[in-house]
């Protein structure tokens, strides 16, 4: 299969391309684990999987390490933020992707397997509402009707959209989202009914958000939720929905996902490295490549958000310390200002 990420970087049959796959491939076949490699022969391939909507983020930073640094080959997978922990936790991947904190069950599994990670925020996301540019009803949703179309009692109940509001017109509603092993669905789940995991499950459900964005353009009576970018790179095949959380209608931006009054779907995105291969060149350089302020413009090419310079001081010294564990002792960061959680930590 052949993706498309947002921005200047999309995925292509190119060098990178073939790397990915015949990494994957690799992984697979020889089940060589991350925490156990001894051999020279490894030094310089890094193994990354996890979230969809950090990959993008990945890639960028993958493709300009690469030519930066020719002899290290970056791998990347897809396997969601739930998958990605499972195989960083079992010492499979030096890096995890994570578009949410690292929660209770993966972090009893990280220890059981003596895997300690170094928590790093990369950039800010706002997750976003779409529906067909053809829809002409909907504007802006509330929270509350929000968590009346996703919540477990509306399987096979809330059907039409004049279900959600009597101005709406009588027509199905037909809707579009992440599998349960995605970030994005945990934090929407937590965000709207209060904990993870907790959605209806009659929905089309993807770990790849491209297919959640063909299936709402595809779809006049469609709604879906993925991460900002991928709403940015196909802005021209669906329209967005602003959110009234009780402060009015707000629309996802740059700016209103910066100032965090996009809520409550406004939120940091992750890596988690893999603390005994912490200091391997390669690792260590790619991590790096991530934090330096030079290479940040690739976050805002490929849709996301950068974080504040006074954040990413915070990070960048939290990271050179090597300091174990996640700041987000809960495991949600929903409300949770990242500037304040970082501070509290220190």
């Amino acid at each position: 299969m052949m993706y498309q990420f947002p921005g200047k970087y999309p995925l292509k049959w190119t060098a990178l391309t073939l790397l990915i796959l015949l990494g994957l491939t690799a992984c697979r076949g020889t089940g060589t684990s991350a925490q156990n490699r001894g051999g020279r022969n490894d030094i310089n391939n890094l193994s990354v999987d996890g979230s969809s909507t950090v990959f993008p983020i990945s890639e960028a930073m993958a493709e300009e390490f690469m030519k930066a640094n020719p002899g290290v080959r970056v791998t990347i997978g897809i396997s969601g933020s739930g998958g990605g922990f499972k195989k960083f936790c079992q010492g499979e991947i030096d890096i995890s992707n994570a578009s949410r904190a690292i929660d209770v069950n993966e972090r009893e599994l990280c220890e059981k397997n003596g895997i300690e990670y170094i928590e790093v925020p990369i950039a800010l996301d706002g997750i976003s509402l779409v529906v067909h540019p053809d829809n002409d009803f909907v504007q802006c949703l509330t929270v509350e009707e929000l968590k009346r179309i996703w919540e477990p009692a509306a399987e096979g109940k809330i059907v039409q959209w004049n279900q959600i509001r009597s101005t709406f017109p009588n027509r199905p509603l037909r809707l579009f989202g992440p599998g349960t092993d995605s970030g994005t669905h945990d934090y929407f789940t937590a965000a709207l009914v209060g904990q993870e995991q907790q959605s209806r499950g009659d929905y089309t459900a993807s770990e790849d958000d491209n297919i959640i964005v063909q299936g709402v353009a595809a779809d006049t009576e469609g709604l879906g939720f993925f991460g900002y970018a991928y709403y940015q790179e196909n802005q021209s095949k669906l329209k967005l929905v602003e959110i009234d959380s009780g402060k009015g209608c707000i629309a996802p931006s740059p700016d209103t996902i910066a100032d965090n009054s996009y809520q409550p779907f406004s939120r940091p995105e992750f890596i988690y490295i893999n603390k005994s291969q912490a200091d391997r060149p390669d690792v260590k350089a790619f991590v790096d490549f991530h934090l330096n302020p030079e290479h940040q413009y690739l976050i805002s090419e490929v849709g996301y958000v950068p974080l504040p310079e006074s954040v990413m001081t915070v990070v960048r010294n939290r990271y050179q310390e090597g300091k174990v564990g996640s700041i987000f002792k809960s495991g949600s960061t929903v409300d949770i200002n990242l500037h304040e959680a970082l501070n509290l930590e220190n």
